[in-house]
């Protein structure tokens, strides 16, 4: 085995900044709706899920293999230029969708960085396209929508068995059944988000010799990656959490503890099985699930529909940047330089545009402009519209869009 040269070390620096970018960019994944509601105050709340996270990190590393041995075939002449091109990319679709307060995934920018430098630097043979297809495509579109639809039901059952009981009781307990299922889906972030970056170190350990292909990752990769996205998840995406919080539609605590349960369980599931799937979108569709399942709630279909946008444009533009930066380093150690500048700069000019306005966990509050409920909202509450009565007259359930309301009244 050789010893790890410059360049594998500065693949594995930039692999951790991509894991700092994922934690702060999914910290909303668990903690958004445990916030919104007041469960837990926000920084108790993301210093918890970062704990949990690095816990979780230590529990697989079944998704480590499928990226370090999965979608990329490491025999077919992959270099550490392509693996460095490859998260550049992702770093960048990471920061551009978080300065938009976008909750897109972190995880498939790295596949689709991964792939688009793969691609431009070996080849399309040495992708290996069944694997993308079964453990990455396939899960990207139907997790969200299983665990939107366990959610509705979950939501709707919970209201169901909660009907003629005290408000403010049932809210207490919904309170604190949110604070463990948020930290089960902390946990579940570890065992998933946290392996792709071991896999990816692994992978850049496996092109230079360092260590026997198929291998699991080394304790110290775990550690380390585990560290980097617990750290990252603690410093808080302030922006995507008011999003997923505030913008997508209005939580209580009774849907809040059905969403996150559904998303605990689904990411967990997968990571047993090694699928590499979004937890950024399983919580995503939890969350609109949940939101669907509240008679009288609003789903603001605005939000979800740039969210979707940027779900269906994470992949090839990930690997469109990461193709470029491949073909840069391809040209030898100035284009690796120029990649690496290039990267600083192209950060750097990000994270000046969002002191412009900055986001805190202080303005999480502030609620994107409101919206009126929609078509598939309205259609849902007209099969099984809002309770009458004083219940629709209190503001938990004001949401309800009636004739002769302002939008803005509508979403409040």
């Amino acid at each position: 085995m050789e010893h790890i040269t410059l360049l594998i070390g500065i693949v594995i620096v930039t692999a951790l900044v991509f894991d700092f970018t994922n934690g702060f960019h999914d910290t909303a994944n668990a903690m958004a709706t445990t916030i919104s509601t007041g469960a837990l105050k926000p920084k108790v709340a993301v210093a918890m899920s970062a704990v949990l996270n690095l816990v979780g990190a230590f529990l697989s590393v079944e998704v480590a293999k499928t990226i370090s041995g999965g979608i990329i075939d490491e025999s077919a002449g992959i270099r550490p230029e392509v693996i460095f091109a490859g998260l550049i990319g992702a770093i960048v679709w990471n920061l551009l969708t978080w300065l938009a307060g976008l909750p897109s995934s972190s995880s498939h920018a790295l596949f689709g960085g991964l792939i688009g430098a793969t691609i431009v630097s070996v080849g399309f043979n040495a992708v290996n396209a069944d694997k993308v297809v079964m453990k990455v495509l396939i899960p990207a579109v139907a997790a969200p929508l299983v665990a939107g639809l366990a959610a509705m039901v979950a939501t709707r059952l919970t209201y169901r068995l909660a009907k003629g009981r005290d408000e403010k009781e049932t809210a207490k307990g919904y309170r604190a059944g949110q604070i463990a299922s948020a930290a089960l889906v902390s946990l579940a972030h570890g065992t998933n988000d946290a392996q792709k970056t071991m896999g990816v170190i692994t992978l850049a350990l496996v092109t230079g010799g360092v260590v026997a292909p198929h291998s699991d990752p080394p304790l110290w990769v775990i550690v380390s990656a585990g560290l980097a996205i617990a750290l990252g998840t603690y410093l808080g995406g302030w922006r995507i959490i008011r999003t997923l919080g505030k913008g997508l539609t209005d939580i209580q605590p009774p849907q809040g503890f059905a969403a996150q349960t559904g998303a605990a369980t689904v990411i967990l599931a997968s990571s047993h099985i090694g699928f590499a799937l979004s937890t950024t979108q399983v919580c995503s569709g939890s969350i609109m699930g949940s939101g669907l399942g509240r008679k009288g709630g609003v789903v603001r279909w605005s939000t979800a529909g740039r969210m979707a946008i940027a779900w269906c444009l994470t992949l090839p533009a990930a690997g469109l940047v990461a193709g470029g930066a491949a073909f840069l380093a391809d040209q030898g150690d100035w284009g690796v330089t120029t990649v690496a500048v290039l990267g600083l700069l192209v950060s750097g000019a990000i994270y000046a545009a969002s002191r412009r306005k900055p986001v805190t966990h202080d303005s999480l509050d502030e609620v994107p402009d409101a919206e009126p409920a929609g078509v598939v909202t309205a259609a849902l509450q007209a099969v099984a519209p809002p309770p009458a009565g004083p219940v629709a007259a209190a503001p938990v359930v004001a949401v309800t869009p009636e004739a002769g309301r302002t939008p803005a009244a509508a979403a409040s």
